[in-house]
């Protein structure tokens, strides 16, 4: 099978705040924005560079507020992206990086990686309901395609 994955929906308690921290805060592209009744609306936001984008609204699904947790957004320099974030409002954890010493076990050292390996570099954030994100290095001092 052949698929891409293209949106995914979020749950959120306020559709209106949620748009100001993706679009505001976090720098995401407004896409759409289209509320026919007051039972049902839509918001589509895309981060810049991706082909995924995220939805949130009224009607859209019946799952608990910010119960999504792990979505990456992959960055090519996390220092960067963090204090980009931090710079907007945006609270983020300090950065930290596989322990691979002995082969990786799951343990984490502070800050970024020293080699500044792809997928070895992290740091989160949540959004005002608490869906959860994860930043993640891959492709350090170059552009990502």
């Amino acid at each position: 099978m052949s698929a891409l994955l293209e949106v995914v929906i979020l749950p959120v308690s306020d559709p209106d705040l949620s748009l100001h921290f993706y679009r505001d805060l976090v720098g995401f592209d407004l896409d759409v924005d289209y509320a026919p009744a007051p039972d049902f609306q839509v918001v589509q936001l895309t981060p810049k560079g991706s082909s995924t984008s995220i939805q949130f609204g009224v009607g859209l699904q019946d799952s608990p507020d910010g119960c999504v947790r792990g979505l990456y957004l992959v960055v090519p320099d996390i220092e960067r992206a963090r204090c980009e974030l931090v710079d907007r409002g945006v609270c983020v954890s300090d950065i930290r990086h596989k322990d691979t010493n002995g082969g990786w076990r799951g343990g984490f050292r502070a800050g970024p990686d020293p080699d500044r390996s792809d997928y070895a570099s992290f740091a989160d954030f949540s959004d005002p309901d608490g869906n959860g994100w994860v930043l993640q290095e891959r492709g350090h001092g170059r552009k990502l395609k």
